[in-house]
This record gives C-alpha cells, sequence and structure tokens, in this order.
C-alpha cells in the first residue's frame, strides 16, 4: 500500500524512519511489553534501525494510524506473512490513549478492505495469545473466527481466521444496515442499496402474512418515513450473525 487511506477521522501511512520516535514510545508501552514482547528499544536510534529492518523485509507491512485533525501518530496496523503460517496475520497496536475510542476496529478495516482487495490469498489470520482479551474481542468484532492453537518457541498463541468471502458478505450486509439510518447528523443512504442489490432482488416480510417487494416498492415508503421527521434517531445494526458459505452461495442469519 504505497498511497495513504483515510477514514473520517484517520490517515493511515506506511511507516517511515521518521516515526522513530513515536515507535520507540509504542514498543515500550505495558501492552506490547506484555503481549507482544520486548524489542529492545530504548531510544528512536534504536527505532529507526527496527524501522529500516521491517521495511527490508518483503513480507512484512507497517502502517501508522494518524488522527488526520493534527496528524498526531496514534498506532499501527502490520501485515507479516510468517513462515509457520499459511496466510498472512494482521495486527494492531495503539498508545494507551488513543484505545476505547474506535480508532483500532476503524483502522484495521481500512486496511483488511484495501488488502482483500489487492490480494490472492482467501484468508488473512490474526494471532494473539489468550491472555490478550481486547485483541481477540477486536478480531471477533471484525468477524474474525477461532481456528486453532499453535506452538511456535515454546510459546502458545491462538489463531483466528477471516475469509475474504466472509468479509465481503459482512461489508455488505453492513451497508444494508447503514442506509437506514438517520440517528445523529447520519443521513439515510437508500440509494446504496442499488449498488449492493441485482436488479431482480425479491425482499420478502415474512411476519404473518407474506409480502414480496421488487427494491423499489421496499425503499419508497421507508425513505419517506426516515426523510420526513416520522421516524427520527433510528439506527438498525446487527447484534448477531451465523454465516454458512457453500460453495458459491452464502446464508447470513442476522438479528
Amino acid at each position: 500500500m504505497q498511497s495513504p487511506l483515510f477514514s473520517e477521522r484517520l490517515a493511515i501511512t506506511a511507516l517511515s524512519t521518521s516515526d522513530a520516535k513515536f515507535i520507540s514510545e509504542l514498543l515500550n508501552t505495558e501492552g506490547w511489553l506484555k503481549f507482544i514482547g520486548d524489542r529492545k528499544i530504548h531510544s528512536p536510534e534504536d527505532a529507526r534501525s527496527y524501522i529500516q529492518k521491517i521495511i527490508n523485509n518483503s513480507d512484512i507491512s507497517y502502517w501508522v494510524v494518524r488522527l488526520r485533525q493534527d496528524d498526531t501518530p496514534a498506532g499501527i496496523i502490520s501485515l507479516i506473512k510468517r513462515d509457520h503460517l499459511e496466510h498472512p496475520d494482521i495486527g494492531f497496536a495503539f498508545l494507551p490513549s488513543f484505545t476505547n475510542n474506535g480508532y483500532a476496529y476503524e483502522a484495521t478495516k481500512i486496511v483488511l478492505n484495501h488488502f482483500v482487495g489487492n490480494t490472492d490469498h482467501p484468508f488473512v489470520f490474526g494471532v494473539t495469545v489468550a491472555e490478550n482479551t481486547p485483541s481477540i474481542g477486536l478480531l471477533k468484532k471484525l468477524g474474525f473466527q477461532f481456528q486453532k492453537e499453535i506452538e511456535v518457541k515454546k510459546e502458545k498463541s491462538l489463531v483466528y481466521v477471516l475469509s475474504k468471502d466472509r468479509f465481503y458478505i459482512s461489508e455488505i450486509t453492513k451497508t444494508f444496515f447503514d442506509s437506514f439510518t438517520n440517528k445523529g447528523s447520519s443521513t439515510p443512504k437508500l440509494d446504496s442499496l442499488k449498488c449492493i442489490c441485482i436488479p431482480e432482488v425479491r425482499i420478502v416480510n415474512s411476519n404473518g402474512s407474506e409480502v414480496i417487494y421488487n427494491l423499489n416498492s421496499f425503499v419508497e415508503p421507508r425513505k419517506k418515513i426516515l426523510t420526513d421527521g416520522t421516524l427520527v434517531e433510528f439506527e438498525e445494526k446487527e447484534v448477531y450473525e451465523k454465516t454458512n458459505v457453500i460453495q458459491n452461495i452464502a446464508h447470513r442469519h442476522s438479528i
């Protein structure tokens, strides 16, 4: 990824030696030392050498996550192809002052979206230790599922996996639910349904008597009540899902 990627709040740029001071600070945080390990980085000079080794290794990609409002570095996202894993492993780490505000989820989603659209790998892994419950929670929120436990150099880790198919299905589902939201300053984006639905789509309401809609007959009455003040502060989102993919057919059950 050469060009920066952006969200409303974040800019994600390739790691460079100019990030040495930030990397020196990040690698000596309690969370990094506890869950990732001591890299013996004790100064910006050490960090510059560490960064250069990363840049020189074609199996490793690191990006710095910055706040767009003032360009402050907040964390990193990494993708590493490890010898003992068949597919790349995505990782994330943030300074303590930038946790618990959605930055890690937001940034990792951006990198995942870029990765799955530009790779032949059908899967991406997330690897962490059992004690790192925040990372496990984030991996699950991103759609990763537990696959196996491995032991490398006498250290046990948990491997979570996300398929490209599952990622795209989750993104389509999120787009569907988000299109109805008018909570806060959000504006319903019902026209976006045309981008994720084929013209022949049929939407079935099976609550009681069955009603079948085409896309227009489904959207129009909902657009009216979401934009004329009838229904305000409305948000629809998925709180549980189960996805089954068999060959080229997927079924997703959402609540």
